[in-house]
């Protein structure tokens, strides 16, 4: 073992300590950067020559050994955009590199983060505190989720289009009375739903139950007491109508307009309004044949209505953004219905402590971090989506503060090192004299 060696395996330390602090303040400088993973230092011995009888001094490696797959704390936030992962995963972000036409246009590379504090620009994308734009899987009109693509989210339909009514869904039921014996006797009861033409403008439509009176003359002869007349207000196109409705002795519908329905089918009247717009088509659902289910005619004191639903709806104003615990992110309106326009998947690595790190707690896959392997929201281990929350630095500043006492006691000893070994190298240049 000679004295250089000595001096040049406590420089090593001297540098392997230097790179420790290193990793230390960056851990402490970020421990309140949302999504940060700390960096843990991997000191490795590099053995020069070594046996049973002689060990030469060799040196030793500080490497950064990542945690990117240990969670930080979740909090809850302030903001309703922000996301935080529940377990393994990462959000599937964009980069913007220019601008085309007034937008952002896109980086063509992959980037992951697990910094979930989305808020939106001024041209309705989800970006994050660093600047990274959050992806999703498309949604179409129908719903449709499309998995085969990944596209930066951007809220661009401010507006919802007006939906003409086309079924109306009523449950009521009828007073079982005894029939009335004369006409003037036949009770009625109305209700109003309230409907939408193809421009959204808004109209009452009235439906009215007048129970089925006798025939006049000498002995009185009732109607049958489970008959009724159905009337709509205002007048289809087609005409008035009067639907005879009978009810069976279980209080269920019998008939409808004299056709005896197959038990349990819909039980379902066709017509058409015309509101100023050209004809409009309108199904009633009354429930089903033989089933307590929709209009019934059982005991009680007056008309009782349950339920009385219809699909239309006014044009709609932008009122909001929600995300939803499965990823999909809603647009609110106004009107009260919303849209879903993306769904929000994780993202999966067989070894996420490879992934290449980047500035703004994002990432970029690597050979040895596997492939990214994109999924719904709590399934195939990638963790579940907690909305309105953030996850914060897993770095632990007590700890940090223990390995910074650490380095710094390591580094001193390492000077020791090299002042002796160049105090014993001045003797031996000072043997000649």
């Amino acid at each position: 073992m000679s004295l250089f060696g000595a001096m040049t395996t406590a420089i090593s330390g001297l540098n392997a300590q230097s790179r420790a602090l290193g990793h230390i303040s960056d851990n402490l400088a970020n421990s309140q950067s949302s999504g940060y993973k700390r960096v843990d230092t991997n000191f490795t011995n590099l053995v020069t020559q070594s046996s049973q009888t002689m060990h030469a001094p060799g040196s030793v490696m500080a490497r950064p050994d990542y945690t990117n797959s240990f969670q930080g704390t979740v909090e809850q936030s302030d903001n309703p955009l922000s996301l935080a992962i529940g377990g393994q995963g990462f959000f599937s972000v964009a980069m913007a590199r220019g601008s085309s036409n007034g937008l952002p246009s896109f980086d063509d590379r992959q980037f992951y983060t697990r910094s979930g504090d989305f808020r939106m620009d001024r041209d309705g994308y989800l970006v994050n505190g660093s600047n990274y734009y959050l992806q999703g899987w498309p949604v179409n009109s129908d719903g449709v989720v499309d998995r085969t693509t990944l596209d930066p989210v951007r809220v661009s339909q401010q507006v919802f289009n007006p939906i003409a009514t086309s079924n109306i869904e009523i449950s009521a039921n009828l007073p079982a009375f005894d029939p009335p014996a004369t006409p003037g006797d036949a009770r009625s009861y109305s209700t109003q739903a309230q409907v939408y033409d193809q421009l959204g403008k808004r109209h009452a439509l009235t439906l009215t139950f007048a129970q089925t009176p006798g025939s006049a003359g000498p002995p009185p002869v009732a109607g049958p007491a489970n008959s009724w007349q159905m009337s709509i207000s205002p007048d289809p196109s087609t005409g008035p109508v009067s639907i005879p409705i009978t009810f069976g002795p279980n209080g269920t519908i019998l008939s409808l307009d004299g056709v005896t329905g197959t038990a349990n089918t819909p039980v379902q009247l066709g017509f058409t309004m015309d509101f100023g717009q050209g004809p409009q088509t309108m199904n009633l659902d009354m429930g089903r044949y033989g089933i307590a289910q929709g209009m019934t005619q059982q005991a009680g004191n007056d008309f009782s209505l349950r339920t009385l639903h219809q699909n239309g709806v006014p044009p709609g104003s932008y009122s909001g953004l929600s995300i939803r615990e499965n990823g999909d992110i809603a647009v609110n309106y106004d009107n009260g219905e919303s849209r879903v326009i993306a769904r929000v998947p994780l993202v999966s690595f067989s070894d996420p402590d490879k992934l290449q790190r980047l500035d703004g707690q994002a990432f970029m896959r690597t050979i040895e971090s596997g492939e990214a392997q994109v999924t719904d929201a709590a399934t195939n281990g990638v963790g579940k989506l907690v909305v309105g929350a953030l996850e914060g630095s897993n770095v632990d500043i007590g700890t940090e503060f223990t390995k910074l006492i650490v380095a710094q006691r390591a580094y001193t000893a390492n000077t020791r090192v090299v002042t002796t070994a160049d105090e014993m190298l001045q003797d031996t240049i000072n043997m000649k004299r």
